[in-house]
């Protein structure tokens, strides 16, 4: 018995090795076919699938073109393969236990495979094919034996074809098909991931690339590839690769270093932090009948719209000359001549209002004050921008006070303040207390958000 494994396991070497197209093995190819022809589509294949592992039936064979290699070692036991070898329409991956797969079907090569008895499965987008293995009593695509790989696997005698890669548009995602070849242009490792390897030795690593417009996708790299040690290259540039998805997360995999070519100068980089005195705080709101409709306006008195990234806006409590709480509007921008109206209590606004505000935030942030504190408006660079009371003293009884009331910038006003004027401002209160006006207001008869008055 023990003989007759060993004469097996070498005739079936020789038979795998005769296979070959590449000069290690002298030129061989007589294991190609020409007496196969496909008669089924990956569509229809796919339409096979419903929700759960199944084993196929059909006695059908479909064609494509090899678009990964493990030449490298950053693929393991996996083909992948597309329907066609330029505008795929779609790609497949096939489970295979063969070590370096890439000496028998070199990338480019067109292969037939034969569906009957293989199993048919998908995870997330993508749609696998191999043979089984079962784990907790599920029913999963696992690698098919060596030993079958000659009776679902062959190799065309078609002369292996360029197989070019689709230009990848990040502006029409939704057109790529996942397990197809695709081409990335003016693409780089972000700052943040500079100098790093591409992989943490044995383990799958994820870096991030991105394009002067900040579109990014996620590079997997392999811990066990040739190239894992070498540092990610920090200029910019194109990048093939097999395209994967996890999620909603694009996912590149490259075949080789000779899919990256980051030769081109990085790209300049972008400044969304802007200082200007145009932005101010023109209406705060302490309903007097509705604590749960206080909101906070900022204006743009600018002909052009401001990014307020790493801008903030800071409360300090009664007398507190420490900030209390802060609202960033990182993310937001204001229009030119334009109100920001930012509530507290989202709901409550929009009941009491009728319509949404722009910018929901929490309670006892600086946007739901009752009347008696201080605030600021602060640039990216630290600056003081606009001020509303004095910091270090309580509100109550003086010409900072709004509480059951209303604060209105003056329509006079055109830029902000670092010192608060009152002179700038109209302010009522339930009080009347120095100069201000003795006239609670109600919600929202009494108040006009997102109105420039």
């Amino acid at each position: 018995m023990a003989k007759k494994s060993i004469y097996t396991v070498i005739v079936l070497c020789f038979t795998v090795l005769s296979c070959v197209k590449n000069s290690d093995f002298n030129g061989l190819s007589n294991g190609c076919t020409d007496d196969l022809e496909a008669n089924a589509t990956f569509k229809e294949v796919e339409a096979l699938f419903k929700e759960e592992t199944i084993q196929i039936k059909e006695d059908w064979i479909i064609e494509g073109y090899v678009i990964s290699s493990d030449k490298a070692g950053n693929f393991f036991g996996v083909l992948h393969f597309q329907d066609h070898p330029t505008n795929p329409a779609q790609g497949f991956q096939i489970e295979i236990d063969l070590r370096n797969s890439h000496l028998f079907f070199e990338a480019g090569s067109k292969i037939l495979i034969k569906l009957k008895g293989l199993y048919l499965g998908k995870r997330g987008e993508v749609y696998k094919l191999g043979g089984t293995f079962a784990a907790f009593g599920n029913i999963s695509v696992g690698r098919l034996p060596v030993l079958k790989i000659p009776e679902h696997i062959f190799l065309s005698c078609n002369a292996s074809e360029e197989v070019k890669p689709v230009l990848a548009d990040f502006e029409d995602l939704e057109e790529l098909k996942t397990n197809t070849l695709v081409r990335f242009e003016e693409m780089e490792v972000v700052e943040e991931e500079l100098g790093n390897t591409f992989a943490v030795e044995a383990e799958e690593t994820e870096q991030i690339l991105q394009n002067c417009s900040e579109n990014s996708v996620v590079l997997v790299s392999s811990g066990f590839s040739d190239f894992q040690a070498d540092i990610i290259p920090e200029g910019n540039g194109t990048i093939t690769g097999v395209l994967l998805k996890d999620g909603d997360n694009l996912q590149l995999v490259i075949r080789g270093l000779g899919d990256i070519e980051f030769t081109n100068d990085r790209c300049p980089e972008i400044i969304t932090e802007f200082a200007s005195t145009r932005i101010f705080i023109s209406e705060l709101a302490d309903p007097d009948n509705n604590a749960g409709a206080r909101f906070v306006e900022l204006y743009n008195s600018a002909t052009e719209p401001l990014d307020l990234n790493k801008w903030e806006l800071r409360r300090y409590t009664n007398a507190n000359t420490d900030v209390s709480s802060t609202i960033d509007l990182s993310g937001i921008v204001i229009d030119a001549e334009s109100t920001l109206v930012i509530s507290p209590n989202a709901t409550e606004f929009e009941l009491v209002y009728s319509f949404a505000p722009d910018f929901g935030v929490s309670t006892n942030s600086p946007a739901d004050s009752n009347g008696d504190d201080n605030l600021e408006l602060v640039d990216p660079f630290g600056t003081v921008v606009d001020t509303f009371g004095v910091i270090g003293e309580d509100g109550s009884n003086t010409n900072h006070e709004f509480e059951d009331g209303r604060a209105l910038r003056n329509a006079n006003v055109t830029e902000g303040n670092p010192s608060y004027t009152f002179e700038e401002w109209s302010i009522f209160n339930d009080t009347g207390d120095a100069d201000t006006t003795n006239q609670p207001k109600n919600a929202p008869e009494d108040f006009t958000p997102g109105i420039r008055d």
